[in-house]
């Protein structure tokens, strides 16, 4: 009989492979999805499309990411920014874009109302009204988009049986700093993947990088106000919708969203926040996403079998897979820097640090305010795939 080390590293090492095999499958997946990007043809009749874009300060990127929407190649939609105090810096930057992009209606709702604990949702409660349009999208500050983004989002959203439509986002990096790439590498290299491969096996995640629905399904799952005292408001929203039996389509095209982290121990609180959120909402998934971390597993067999050469070999195999996913991955999505590829060991151990950390708390901090998070959301009417579970864009703010 083998010794309870050699058990358990033989065990470590099967997790650490099947996460290999996982991270491929992955890649395989995000690569052909980018592939598939075509620009959308000319449609007449295009409906016209507010935009909502709840802002809080300045941010790393934030003008080149407003920008990114200011530029879309679609006729006719509404942008309106939101904050919630008159001094707000950012408003100084919608002004800008203002006398940029003078053919294009943006409008500024300063209102520092409350309606719960979510200050993102009430702004968009207090947002709301200026809307002038039926199709809403809503869309995080830190989000950069391409030209076609609005005519994918709203081609999903035509489909049949189709009440919220999302789209899958990028990490980019405001600077090549080290809390930043390894902040890219837990979105690039594990989310993103992640979403495509749970969604192939019938998971239906909505992501706070996109929310497109009409006025109609809004008011019908409750309006925002459904969401105002949830942390994770992407993951509220898309139970809603999926417990009235429709589905969340996935638009044909790649957005990104902002790596701001200044330091380490700005990784380290958002992450953690992160964690609990996803822990709290779906822990049986939650701990499943372990197998993510295949380089954590396979240095764990190393550590239980110390003098055994096979552990080694097979983690430095590991390792040299898990960067060809990352480096094909990377490409895919427009990041060049190849320090990510050292850092994959330490990103590994790094998540299953802040897993350990996330089994216990509910209290969170989103930007100076402290919120709690709250799990009982509806769930949708159909099961869902708990082998991987997207962590909720939302909670990067």
């Amino acid at each position: 009989m083998l010794p309870v080390f050699s058990l358990s590293a033989v065990a470590c090492t099967l997790l650490g492979v099947t996460g290999c095999i996982q991270a491929a499958l992955g890649t395989i997946l995000v690569a052909r999805f980018c592939a598939r990007e075509r620009k959308c043809q000319s449609e007449p009749g295009l409906p016209p499309v507010t935009i909502l874009k709840p802002l809080h300060g300045d941010e790393p990127l934030l003008e080149q990411a407003l920008e990114s929407f200011c530029t879309l190649n679609y006729p006719v939609f509404q942008i309106v920014f939101g904050v919630q105090r008159a001094n707000d810096p950012a408003i100084c930057l919608v002004e800008r874009l203002k006398a940029r992009h003078p053919g294009i209606e943006m409008s500024l709702v300063v209102n520092g109302a409350m309606h719960g604990e979510n200050r993102k949702v009430s702004n968009l409660i207090n947002m709301l009204p200026t809307a002038k349009h039926d199709i809403l999208v809503v869309s995080d500050s830190d989000i950069h988009v391409g030209p076609d983004y609005l005519r994918q989002v709203v081609a999903s959203l035509k489909k049949p049986d189709t009440g919220l439509v999302t789209t899958l986002y990028a990490g980019l990096p405001a600077t090549n700093t080290f809390p930043r790439l390894l902040a890219a590498c837990q979105i690039n290299h594990n989310f993103l993947p992640g979403v495509l491969l749970s969604r192939y096996l019938g998971r239906q995640d909505c992501l706070g990088a996109t929310m497109a629905l009409t006025r109609t399904v809004l008011a019908e799952v409750g309006g925002f106000e459904a969401l105002v005292d949830h942390v994770a408001d992407d993951a509220v929203l898309g139970r809603l919708v999926r417990a009235r039996g429709e589905n969340i389509g996935i638009a044909g095209c790649m957005t990104w969203t902002t790596i701001g982290e200044k330091t380490f121990a700005d990784l380290l609180s958002h992450e953690l926040r992160w964690g609990r959120t996803v822990r709290a909402l779906a822990p049986g998934g939650y701990l499943a996403s372990s197998i993510q971390l295949p380089l954590f597993w396979l240095t764990a067999a190393v550590s239980l079998q110390p003098h055994a050469v096979w552990p080694l070999v097979t983690f430095v195999c590991g390792w040299i897979f898990r960067a060809i996913c990352a480096f094909v991955m990377d490409r895919t999505v427009g990041q060049r820097s190849l320090l990510p590829l050292l850092m994959l060991p330490f990103r590994d151990w790094l998540s299953a640090a802040i897993m350990m950390g996330s089994m216990t708390g509910t209290r969170v901090d989103w930007r100076g305010h402290t919120m709690h998070v709250a799990p009982h959301i509806p769930q949708p009417q159909t099961p869902v795939s708990p082998l991987v579970t997207p962590l909720p864009h939302a909670e990067r703010h």
